[in-house]
């Protein structure tokens, strides 16, 4: 009978062992060139300091520069993108004032919200032959009674708000604990119909002065209104005395069930004030927003809002805009706060806006809230 070696099987520092000697010897090289020659990691997410830093501190001299080094998109990967946007956070954030006026001044010269942004009886007199801002060869005639739906000017004007929050349905708005922030803004605009419910109101708060209302959501949820209102009616009741706001001549479909909502709330004798977007505010400012890059079928509505606000408020603030899958932080969130349905693909670029905010974020017009809030 042959005999067994009893260690012939025990690869006594043999090949097995050399090889995970190895792979472990090449990942500590490879940490080690993370952090000797990468970008950083320990200063920047392990430093101490006491609070967050100051604006014009070097250090966040820096940190600002390094998102607005980034011209587009393309240039950078995501995740690198979120490292820099996390690492931001650690500076205090402020208005800069020069900054800010000046965009401000070329959004007045390109857009005019305080005079154009709603139909008015002064900017669309009787008779007027209002052009679509879709359907371009489509042409809606302002007889009387419509007319007479139009505010005599606009309600608002030119920096008439200290601090207002423009409030996107963002799933990064959920865990926030934002809600006492929003509601301390002087003036909050709303997309959409989101919930503001109880289940919400940490996170998104409840203060609203401005809802906008996609017809879309008229047509799939309450039946063009040509059945029941009152379950209509009933939702816009959350907001309060909010003013509605609909793009009723965005295309000829909208026009017809965005007129029924001001029927709806007279009928109820709401005292909701009905508004629609002018047209020709819509055009302008998606034409301002292509030559920054934002190029996509249909600007969102939240960029919408934002813009006006940029012209109505002394000092912007946006929670719920983020159009990535995952927070800074690299985890998973859901699309909105309330649920996680998908929009129709290629119909926004949202994250270019994303990307655009970012950048006004970082040269102090305007601040764009993606963490925790401690406000109140």
């Amino acid at each position: 009978m042959r005999y067994a070696d009893p260690s012939a099987n025990r690869d006594l520092l043999g090949n097995r062992t050399l090889l995970f000697i190895f792979i472990c010897a090449f990942a500590l090289v490879t940490l080690l060139q993370q952090i000797l020659y990468g970008r950083n990691y320990i200063k920047r997410y392990f430093e101490f300091y006491e609070g967050p830093l100051e604006y014009n501190s070097t250090r966040c001299l820096e940190l600002r520069h390094e998102i607005l080094e980034v011209k587009v998109l393309s240039m950078v990967k995501q995740s690198e993108l979120f490292d820099r946007w996390r690492s931001l956070q650690m500076c205090k954030w402020a208005m800069n004032i020069s900054e800010a006026n000046q965009f401000k001044s070329t959004l007045s010269r390109c857009c005019n919200a305080p005079s154009f942004l709603f139909t008015t009886q002064k900017n669309t007199p009787l008779g007027t032959k209002l052009k679509y801002e879709v359907d371009t060869s489509g042409i809606y005639h302002i007889n009387q009674e419509i007319f007479r739906m139009f505010p005599k000017d606009m309600p608002y004007y030119r920096s008439q708000f200290k601090k207002c929050a423009v409030v996107g349905n963002g799933g990064i708005l959920k865990n926030s604990r934002c809600g006492s922030e929003i509601n301390s803004a002087d003036f909050v605009f709303r997309c959409n119909l989101p919930p503001i419910s109880e289940k919400y109101t940490m996170d998104v708060g409840v203060k609203t002065d401005v809802v906008t209302v996609n017809p879309s959501i008229i047509t799939e949820r309450f039946h063009k209104l040509e059945k029941w209102r009152r379950p209509f009616y009933r939702v816009l009741q959350v907001y309060e005395n909010a003013s509605v706001l609909l793009p009723a001549f965005y295309n000829t479909r909208n026009t017809d069930v965005s007129i029924r909502v001001k029927y709806v709330l007279d009928d109820f004798e709401s005292p909701q004030a009905v508004y629609y977007f002018h047209p020709q505010y819509l055009v302008n400012v998606s034409r301002y927003w292509l030559s920054l890059g934002v190029r996509a079928k249909r600007i969102s509505t939240g960029l919408i809002l934002a813009t006006a606000a940029l012209e109505l408020c002394e000092e912007v603030h946006l929670f719920g805009f983020w159009a990535f899958p995952m927070n800074p932080s690299g985890l998973y969130i859901t699309h909105h706060y309330y649920d996680n349905v998908k929009p129709r693909p290629g119909f926004h670029a949202m994250p270019s806006e994303i990307f655009n905010f970012l950048h006004l974020h970082s040269r102090g017009i305007l601040r764009v809230h993606t963490g925790t809030c401690s406000c109140c």
